[in-house]
């Protein structure tokens, strides 16, 4: 299977290029940004070798559904999705922090608490609780937004000690997150899923507050399937989850964790076509939707044509 891996357009009116993890990021006139969502995958801030089919199709896809189903909550960023990889939207300036907020106690909130931490970003969390269980309310645990190298916990008060983001501006943003993860929760839970930990980055345009980026994919977000979560909470067993944290464990199994002198495990043929599997499961789950796979014979220039024609169009 082909997968787009990275371009390199010399697209109308483009003043700059930023080519991220995951996405490659084209400004035009300095008046909007196209993000192509690649089919690059990353772990441990690390980009893998092997990029993974149509998962930047099932990423550009389903953000694009919640963003269009959260708009009543907060403005975003887009203004169009003219290519199944594609959007194009306003440019904002982006807060220093990503907003990551949790239901339940897993992944790095997990390795956390394992490890005898009972506080995460300065948020206390009670004794007896193991993996994945739901926690009491959920918590806002936010990370610095790094870029280079891995981004990091940050407390509320060190956000505001540090003028990171005005006081003004973080009240919003607790209340932005706590809004959109409760809507998110409502849509996963009417297609068998829990949402259960997730991430959002916001930005200023026309001193508005925006959401930006992307929402509720599975590689800014972790969910469980519903049916039987409490059965396997009650044995001790793993959640069935649709998520990136499967990749991370796989890479944790076979000893790399992005620290210096680990190398990278092969990624065979059959490794890469099961996540791509999992990523398209994830699409169907969450959208409800039956995931239509384009054609990735002729996919680059597909993608830029369809960039073109909506550069004009917005032009």
């Amino acid at each position: 299977m082909s997968a787009i891996k990275e371009t390199h357009f010399n697209l109308p009116g483009q003043s700059k290029f930023y080519k991220g993890k995951v996405r490659d990021v084209y400004t035009i006139e300095n008046n909007f940004l196209v993000m192509v969502v690649t089919d690059r995958i990353s772990a441990f801030d690390v980009v893998l070798p092997e990029p993974i089919p149509f998962k930047g199709q099932v990423l550009n896809q389903i953000a694009a559904k919640f963003l269009a189903a959260t708009q009543d909550i907060v403005p975003n960023w887009v203004l169009d999705v003219p290519d199944p990889n594609v959007t194009i939207g306003k440019i904002c300036d982006p807060f220093k922090v990503e907003m990551v907020i949790r239901g339940y106690l897993a992944g790095h909130a997990w390795r956390e608490y394992q490890s005898g931490k009972r506080s995460v970003c300065g948020v206390s969390l009670p004794e007896g609780l193991k993996e994945n269980d739901k926690l009491p309310v959920p918590i806002i645990t936010p990370t610095t937004k790094a870029s280079v190298g891995h981004d990091e916990d940050i407390s509320r008060e060190e956000i505001l000690s540090r003028n990171i983001v005005s006081e003004e501006d973080y009240i919003q943003l607790e209340k932005y997150t706590r809004a959109l993860f409760q809507r998110g929760t409502e849509m996963a839970a009417d297609q068998g899923l829990i949402l259960v930990d997730t991430k959002y980055e916001f930005g200023k345009a026309d001193s508005k507050i925006h959401l930006i980026d992307e929402i509720h994919t599975p590689d800014s977000s972790r969910y469980f399937y519903k049916e039987g979560y409490e059965e396997r909470q009650k044995n001790n067993e793993q959640q069935k989850q649709l998520s990136k944290e499967f990749v991370r464990k796989w890479l944790i199994d076979n000893g790399f964790q992005g620290k210096e002198d680990q190398l990278i495990p092969e990624m065979t043929p059959e490794f890469v076509k099961s996540i791509s599997d999992r990523y398209i499961e994830l699409y169907e789950q969450i959208t409800g939707d039956k995931f239509i796979k384009h054609d990735h014979s002729n996919a680059l220039k597909r993608v830029e044509n369809n960039i073109i024609e909506a550069i004009n169009r917005l032009s």
